[in-house]
């Protein structure tokens, strides 16, 4: 592995643990050699862990839709920035740049952009892994709501299992690096062809 894509809040979160959280996964980035991909941002949990990778020496590339350039408020220290047309587009490209994926706590969009990855993983678009970053309890629910989709047969386990859940940086990236996708089918209960 050699990139780590990160989605998280342009938000810091009502908890100063979920910053520090953010700037620990930047330094383990950083730390481990590793590439540092993400939205561009220079605000909230975006700005923490980008800051975090730069200050420990790493090489940070910021993806933004052109968009979100002032929304976002873009990042103008990071070691590249690239200003895509579209959100389809920040995602493809920051798909096609990483080696794995870890969702720090967020919003919608957080959601949007790790489930998306995770979605193309299970359909055997990539072998890449994704995994959350659990500050706090943050995603207990959603892990929670992922066994119970299992539960009620609209996914596979292996599929569950695909996602990794870790409170630490160091044990995340320790799981993305050992990371196998599994192979099995998606679907479920398709009539033969």
């Amino acid at each position: 592995m050699r990139s780590v894509g990160v989605f998280c809040g342009a938000s810091p979160g009502g908890d100063p643990a979920y910053t520090a959280a953010a700037r620990a996964m930047g330094s383990a980035v950083a730390g481990r050699g590793l590439t540092l991909v993400y939205g561009g941002a220079k605000v909230g949990l975006m700005g923490a862990v980008a800051d975090a990778a730069l200050s420990a020496g790493g090489e940070v590339f910021g993806v933004m839709p052109e968009a979100l350039m002032d929304k976002e408020i873009a990042h103008e220290g990071l070691t590249r920035l690239e200003v895509v047309p579209s959100m389809h587009e920040r995602k493809a490209r920051m798909a096609e740049m990483a080696d794995g994926f870890v969702a720090l706590p967020g919003g919608a969009g957080t959601l949007e952009e790790i489930f998306e990855i995770w979605t193309w993983g299970q359909l055997g678009f990539h072998a890449k892994p994704a995994g959350f970053l659990n500050v706090m309890g943050y995603f207990d629910h959603l892990r929670a709501f992922v066994d119970h989709a299992v539960g009620e047969a609209f996914l596979k386990a292996p599929h569950r299992d695909m996602l990794i859940f870790k409170s630490e940086s160091g044990e995340m990236l320790d799981a993305l690096a050992a990371y196998k996708a599994p192979v099995t089918e998606k679907w479920i209960g398709r009539p033969e062809l």
